[in-house]
């Protein structure tokens, strides 16, 4: 057996225990609340598949979670291992809102978005630079600066929507709204399929290309592999770090950016849906891969939205998804132990 085959083999046989595992405690999970398993997933399909305006949400669900992915997986790419897309979604939100508050009744509409979307990109991505400083500075663990900062971001956005930022003409804590010459448009007639999907996919097939084709995106590879080395070729260390986590940042802030112009059209706390946090999530199960962040990310859309038809249908819990997840992830980690002890002697002896 070749090398390329038994490594074949060995995924296939992952992806199939990891997936009869999954669909196992889900349909344990179903029939704990009462209801009834097979009932339950034809309502899940039907909520993904039922309805145009239901298959598009899920992309809609899916645009926040790709951007802040594809951030999260560059991050992790270079060794940088970041929990703070929560932070800088926020953090590209709050910029953007200023930024579409101060010109939107003064400049072109696409004007607007274009300055908006560059201020959350920049905000987010010195919002990671000051975790990846303190590294690169003092050694200061980035999962705890990073934790830090989110906490900063989302409470500066509450202060913000109860002050000088608020709408002069409610009481409710949120920004004026949007006008509609900066909201991004709808792509699809009588659903909410707009413009940021797009631009999310872009991202990603940038971010696949600068990775996959250019000496930037080998360096930075490179250094996520073994700094040591990298150091030894003339690869600069700290220099990668800082690069990957701006980028990081910047694509967690022009996920809050869409947020605001194509979703919720104004400013308000909670506006991530903790997204942010999420993403930790869709980088480890994609394997910090831009193509797979994609995919992963629609997945898991697709599953939220299959799961709130079943929990308005049937009653069953939509947090039946967030304990998938969580699962998955720990089988991926484990992955190791489903494969037969022959299939990985035979690897061990290969390599």
């Amino acid at each position: 057996m070749t090398g390329h085959k038994a490594k074949t083999i060995r995924i296939l046989i992952q992806f199939l225990c990891i997936a009869v595992i999954t669909l196992l405690l889900a349909t344990g999970l179903i029939a704990a609340c009462g209801a009834d398993p097979r009932e339950a997933y034809r309502l899940f399909a039907k909520g993904i598949f039922g309805s145009r305006q239901s298959f598009a949400e899920i992309f809609v669900k899916a645009c926040p979670l790709i951007l802040t992915g594809l951030g999260c997986a560059v991050a992790y790419q270079t060794g940088f291992f970041t929990i703070g897309a929560e932070g800088q979604f926020y953090i590209g939100a709050l910029s953007a809102t200023i930024v579409v508050l101060k010109f939107q009744e003064s400049l072109p509409g696409p004007a607007v978005i274009v300055m908006a979307m560059a201020a959350a990109f920049v905000t987010g991505g010195i919002w990671a630079f000051i975790a990846a400083f303190f590294k690169a500075r003092f050694n200061i663990s980035e999962i705890i600066v990073t934790i830090m900062l989110n906490y900063i971001a989302i409470n500066f956005l509450g202060y913000s929507v109860r002050g000088y930022l608020q709408d002069p003409e409610g009481h409710v804590p949120q920004s004026a709204k949007v006008v509609s010459g900066v909201q991004l448009k709808s792509l699809i007639p009588e659903t909410r399929f707009h413009a940021g999907i797009v631009i999310a996919v872009v991202c990603v097939i940038v971010m696949w290309y600068l990775m996959k084709k250019t000496t930037v995106g080998y360096a930075l590879k490179a250094v996520g592999y073994n700094k040591r080395a990298s150091e030894c070729v003339g690869i600069p260390v700290m220099k990668n770090i800082i690069l990957s986590a701006v980028l990081s940042g910047g694509f967690a802030g022009l996920a809050g950016v869409i947020e605001i112009l194509a979703t919720q059209k104004k400013l308000l706390e909670g506006i991530s849906g903790g997204c942010g946090y999420t993403a930790v999530l869709v980088a480890l199960i994609a394997f910090n891969s831009p193509v797979g962040v994609l995919f992963v990310s629609v997945f898991y859309a697709a599953m939220q939205v299959g799961a709130g038809s079943m929990q308005r249908k049937l009653g069953v819990p939509s947090a039946i998804v967030d304990i998938l997840i969580g699962a998955v992830v720990i089988l991926i980690l484990a992955r190791k132990v489903f494969v037969p002890a022959n299939l990985k002697k035979r690897e061990e002896q290969k390599g």
